[in-house]
C-alpha cells in the first residue's frame, strides 16, 4: 500500500464512520421525539407524563450535544494526522530532547494534554449546562477543577512510568516486542484492580461503611447465599457530584468491595437495594467479570501485534501526515485512529454486554422477588432521567444495557421462578 492509498483509506473511513455516527444520533433524536407525549403502556401506571418528557428533553440534549462532539472530534482527528498536528508537536521536541525514549514520552503525554484541553469546553457544557438544567449537576466548579487537577497527577504517577517502559521494550525487545509490552500491560491492569479501592478511589469520593444494621445484615445474608466474599460495604458521596443513583463491585481478589451511591439508598426500599445487588452479583457468580478482562487482554494482544506490523510500513506515518518516523509516534498514530477504523464492530461488543445484563437479572430474579428489581430499575430511569424510547438501531449500536422495555418485559417472565 502506497501513503496516499491509506490517506485515501483513513479519509473514507473517517467519512463513514463520522456519517455514521451523526446518522444514528439524528435516528435517536427523532425517535424520542416522536415518542415524548406518551409513556409506553408497560410503565403508564407507574412514570408520569412529566417525568417521561423529561428523559426524552435531557436524552435529546445529550445526544445534540454528541453531534457537536462528533463533527469536532472528526476536525481534531483530521488537524493532529494530516493537518499536522502531531508532527509539528514532534518538531517542537525534537528540538529540544535527545533521548528517544523521553522524546517519545514528550510527544505522546503533549498530544494528550492538547486533545484532553481542545475536548473540555465539551465536558464543561455536559455538566455546568445540560446536567444542570436538569437538576443533576451538584459539582461546583471549583471541585470540577481539583478532580480534573487529581486526575492529572493520578494519570502521571502511574501512566509515565508505564509509557516509559513500553516505549523502553518497543524499542529493546526485537521484533516480539509485542508480547513484552502485552505482558507489562496485563500486570498494569491487574495492579489497578487491586489497588484501586484502597488508594485510588478515596482520592476522589468519601467511602463509608454502610451504617444501616438491617440493610447490612440482609445484604450479609445475600452474599452468604451466593457464596461472595468482600472486603466491606461501603457508601459513597456520590450526592457530592450529582444526583445519579448507582451501585457497583470495585476491587479484585480480596480487595473486592461493594459501593452504593448515597443517591441509590436514599431512593430504594431495602428489598429493591437488595435485588440491585443481586443483579451484580449476578454478574460475578456467572463469571461475567473475568469474561470481560480476558476479552480486553485478548484484544489488546491482538492490536499490538496489529501495531507491530505496522510500525515500519513507512506508507502508515506518511498516509497520516508523519515525516519523522519512530515508535513513539507508531503507537500515538494507532490509538488515535484504531477506534475508527473499529467502530462497525461497536453492535458486537454492545450485545455481549446486553447478554450479560439479562443473565444478571436472570440470577438476581432467582435469589429475590424479580418484582422488586423491576421496581428499582423503574424508579432508576425515573431519577436518571433515561429515556424509555430509544430509536432501536441507536440502541442495538451503543446501549451496553438492554432497552427499559426489553428489560422489564424479561423480569415479569422471570416473576413466577421469584415469587
Amino acid at each position: 500500500m502506497t501513503a496516499s492509498q491509506f490517506s485515501l483509506l483513513f479519509v473514507a473511513t473517517l467519512l463513514l464512520t463520522t456519517g455514521a455516527k451523526l446518522w444514528l444520533a439524528r435516528r435517536h433524536l427523532s425517535h424520542v421525539s416522536r415518542n415524548r407525549d406518551t409513556v409506553p403502556a408497560a410503565f403508564q401506571d407507574r412514570i408520569a407524563l412529566d417525568a417521561h418528557q423529561k428523559a426524552a428533553d435531557y436524552t435529546a440534549a445529550k445526544t445534540r450535544l454528541a453531534l457537536y462532539a462528533t463533527g469536532f472530534d472528526a476536525l481534531m482527528l483530521v488537524a493532529f494526522t494530516l493537518g499536522g498536528g502531531i508532527q509539528l508537536v514532534a518538531d517542537f521536541w525534537h528540538a529540544r530532547i535527545d533521548s528517544p525514549i523521553v522524546l517519545g514520552v514528550a510527544i505522546i503525554v503533549s498530544v494528550m494534554l492538547l486533545t484532553a484541553l481542545l475536548e473540555m469546553p465539551f465536558g464543561l457544557y455536559r455538566t455546568f449546562v445540560v446536567e444542570a438544567r436538569f437538576g443533576f449537576n451538584k459539582m461546583t466548579f471549583g471541585l470540577y477543577l481539583v478532580d480534573a487537577i487529581k486526575g492529572m497527577l493520578v494519570g502521571a504517577v502511574l501512566g509515565l512510568p508505564l509509557l516509559y517502559g513500553v516505549l523502553w521494550l518497543m524499542g529493546r525487545m526485537g521484533e516480539h516486542w509485542w508480547l513484552y509490552v502485552w505482558g507489562v500491560w496485563v500486570t498494569f491492569n491487574l495492579l489497578i484492580l487491586f489497588i484501586y479501592p484502597s488508594y485510588i478511589a478515596p482520592l476522589f469520593n468519601k467511602f463509608q461503611p454502610l451504617q444501616d444494621d438491617a440493610l447490612r445484615s440482609r445484604i450479609e445474608a445475600l452474599l452468604t447465599k451466593c457464596g461472595f466474599t468482600s472486603s466491606g460495604l461501603f457508601v459513597m458521596d456520590g450526592s457530592r457530584r450529582s444526583s445519579h443513583g448507582n451501585a457497583y463491585f470495585t476491587g479484585f481478589g480480596k480487595t473486592k468491595r461493594i459501593v452504593f451511591f448515597d443517591t441509590l439508598l436514599q431512593r430504594l426500599s431495602p428489598t429493591e437495594i437488595e435485588a440491585v445487588l443481586a443483579h451484580e452479583l449476578g454478574h460475578f457468580k456467572r463469571r461475567h467479570i473475568v469474561q470481560r478482562i480476558v476479552l480486553t487482554f485478548a484484544l489488546s494482544l491482538a492490536f499490538l501485534w496489529i501495531l507491530a506490523q505496522l510500525m515500519h510500513a513507512e506508507w502508515f506515518y506518511a498516509g497520516l501526515g508523519i515525516t519523522t518516523p519512530s515508535t513513539a509516534l507508531a503507537l500515538q498514530l494507532f490509538f488515535m485512529v484504531m477506534p475508527m477504523f473499529g467502530f462497525l464492530l461497536q453492535p458486537l461488543s454492545s450485545a455481549f454486554s446486553r447478554r450479560h445484563e439479562f443473565q444478571a437479572d436472570a440470577y438476581a430474579a432467582a435469589q429475590t422477588d424479580a418484582r422488586d428489581l423491576s421496581n428499582a430499575l423503574v424508579k432508576l430511569y425515573q431519577d436518571n432521567a433515561a429515556t424509555l424510547t430509544p430509536d432501536p438501531v441507536y440502541s442495538t449500536f451503543y446501549d451496553s444495557h438492554p432497552p427499559a422495555l426489553a428489560r422489564i418485559a424479561h423480569l415479569q417472565t422471570l416473576q413466577g421462578d421469584s415469587i
